[in-house]
């Protein structure tokens, strides 16, 4: 599949990846930081954003998507960044195909299994009247009945778009409603991938667990693991400078 995505700055690959009901624009403040230093491409996954739709979902795809993207773009080897669900994608890319990752980061997701828990989300998604929906509020109004963070509202509500004199959705949401159980799936192989990995997670985040230590051990023997202050699940949005600092410190080391 053909992933819509954004490139912009100069220097070494570093491919990033979104998390559930995100898009590629979620990241572009922290790789305004980055692009003297580094080519940023930002990327749709399936989907999301402007990327195309498929009743096909699940990591496998996902990562032969992001190896389509790479041989179009001629990138042999590319520093590789993915958050919550995008960083289930990196990490089975990564195992898969560990040559055309030079350093991966991982950004507060294990790679265990996690039970569905967007239920109530989904269902303030889905009970949005998209198709005689006349304005934003409208939406956040639907949404309101369901979700009371107003920051939660804001992101989800990105995913809304004007078409045709009316408004869609950028998300697949009939496919992630009907298969959201694929998103916790665990990320598993036979074979590490042996180069350098750091899980970043958030200090507040209950994401990554002490639990967590062995399986990452296991699969990404040679990483590490450090926690962002003062930040949740959302860390690139609540503490996008220590983000920066930190994946600028661990890509130059």
């Amino acid at each position: 599949m053909k992933l819509n995505f954004k490139k912009t700055g100069s220097g070494e690959p570093l491919i990033i990846l979104h998390g559930l009901f995100g898009s590629a624009d979620n990241w572009f403040s922290i790789a305004k930081e980055l692009e003297d230093e580094f080519t940023l491409y930002l990327v749709d996954q399936r989907n999301h954003g402007d990327s195309p739709q498929s009743e096909d979902w699940n990591y496998k795809v996902m990562a032969e998507d992001l190896k389509e993207l790479m041989e179009a773009e001629d990138i042999s080897e590319a520093h590789l960044l993915g958050h919550s669900m995008g960083g289930k994608t990196a990490m089975t890319f990564a195992l898969n195909y560990p040559d055309k990752v030079k350093k991966l980061i991982v950004a507060d997701i294990a790679p265990r299994y996690y039970p569905v828990h967007h239920e109530t989300i989904l269902k303030g998604l889905n009970a949005v009247p998209i198709d005689s929906l006349k304005s934003r509020k409208e939406a956040d109004d639907a949404l309101s009945e369901y979700i009371n963070n107003a920051g939660i509202k804001q992101f989800l509500l990105k995913n809304l778009t004007r078409v045709d004199g009316g408004f869609k959705w950028k998300v697949n949401l009939p496919v992630i409603t009907d298969q959201i159980e694929n998103v916790g799936e665990e990320v598993s192989s036979e074979k590490p991938f042996e180069n350098t990995t750091l899980f970043m997670g958030g200090e507040n985040s209950d994401y990554i667990q002490d639990k967590d230590k062995e399986d990452i051990d296991r699969l990404f023997p040679n990483s590490h693991l450090i926690y962002i202050k003062n930040a949740g699940h959302w860390l690139h949005a609540e503490q996008p400078q220590a983000v920066v600092d930190t994946i600028k410190a661990f890509l130059k080391r």
